[in-house]
């Protein structure tokens, strides 16, 4: 897909040798003789979507014309070690399916072993699983590994958070994602307990603000969009933007009087901030209760960590949040050869 080479990654060293083996002694935290299957959570179906191609372009943007120079440098080429990955905060995990594909791609022969799988907990200074093979392979897979999972941690640690408390509402993200990254962002959020929205645009009809301001207004729109599927023999979810109660009572009058493939309205913005600090879903409770499930409905707007609990009281069926995504703060965590180096820093940097 990318037209990439990456026969820089694993350029031979200078230095030929027998093959040393290095095995740093582990504390007491580690998990001997557990693996288990990492592929607990498929990711979401994409139809163009290359998930190796991207992992071939992560490698090569950190390879670049040359490979690791400092690892050609100092490690001999035939040296082989056992790596470890150590949790250095609380969370959920994710990305460990994807970060065996990453191994794999450096050097198949490489030997990945878990003690956990996507979607567990992990907590600081857990010891989670290793990596055993060449030295080099390791080290040249090291970054891009963890960039992806701390990412995909970080995203799956506040799905959990947020899917706990907006129950008995679902959690959903956005299209809110970091370029190139959609699919692994969003299987992240499967991780962490929460559903997907669409993939893209081209899933499921959502008719946002500015598709009702152009076809001149909600009535237009929903009846161009039922037009257009009908016309096309298509199927798909339909979903609606509201802003004020007066285009919810638009929408069902619309839907009372018309055969439509509306599924799904959203209530954009009818959570209202206090200046108190709190939040007032008196609007969106009284748009459900219109609604009346007759369609799924959708609150977005104002959802936060703090919020979420009492909008998910409100009756309304799924919650998205941009933030899940956009705002991701990575989970720390590390692969370390010298495991006990790496206790002793990190509990004199209070991270281990």
């Amino acid at each position: 897909m990318f037209g990439i080479s990456l026969s820089p990654l694993l350029s031979p060293h200078s230095v030929t040798s027998s093959r040393l083996s290095i095995k740093m002694s582990a504390a007491a935290t580690t998990n001997h003789g557990i693996s288990v299957n990492p592929l607990v959570v498929k990711p979401p179906a994409h139809p163009t979507y290359d998930l190796k191609g991207v992992i071939k372009l992560a490698l090569a943007e950190d390879a670049g014309d040359r490979g690791d120079v400092t690892c050609m440098a100092t490690i001999p080429a035939d040296m082989e070690v056992e790596a470890h990955f150590l949790a250095k905060e609380d969370g959920i995990v994710a990305g460990i399916a994807l970060a065996k594909m990453i191994f794999n791609e450096v050097d198949p022969s490489l030997t990945v072993e878990w003690s956990k799988s996507d979607g567990d907990n992990v907590h600081k200074g857990l010891q989670f699983g290793k990596v055993h093979g060449r030295a080099h392979n390791i080290v040249v897979a090291e970054r891009v590994v963890l960039n992806f999972m701390q990412r995909m941690s970080g995203i799956a640690s506040l799905t959990k958070a947020m899917a706990d408390a907006a129950h008995p509402a679902y959690i959903l993200e956005t299209r809110k994602t970091a370029p190139g990254l959609r699919l692994v962002d969003k299987w992240a959020v499967l991780i962490g307990g929460g559903r997907n929205h669409r993939m893209g645009l081209f899933d499921m009809v959502m008719i946002k603000d500015n598709h009702i301001s152009t076809a001149g207004g909600v009535t237009n729109a929903l009846k161009s969009v039922d037009l257009y599927l009908e016309k096309n023999n298509l199927q798909m979810g339909v979903e609606i933007e509201t802003r004020t109660l007066e285009e919810v009572n638009e929408v069902l009058n619309y839907a009372s009087q018309t055969k439509t493939s509306l599924s799904r309205i959203m209530l954009d913005n009818m959570v209202v901030p206090q200046p108190s600090g709190d939040i007032d879903v008196s609007m969106l409770k009284e748009a459900v209760d219109l609604i009346n499930g007759r369609f799924e409905t959708e609150a977005s707007g104002n959802v936060t960590l703090e919020t979420v609990h009492m909008i998910g009281q409100t009756g309304v069926t799924y919650i998205s949040s941009g933030a899940l995504t956009h705002s991701v703060k990575a989970l720390d965590i590390s692969l370390k050869i010298d495991t006990e180096l790496a206790f002793k820093v990190g509990r004199r940097t209070n991270r281990a």
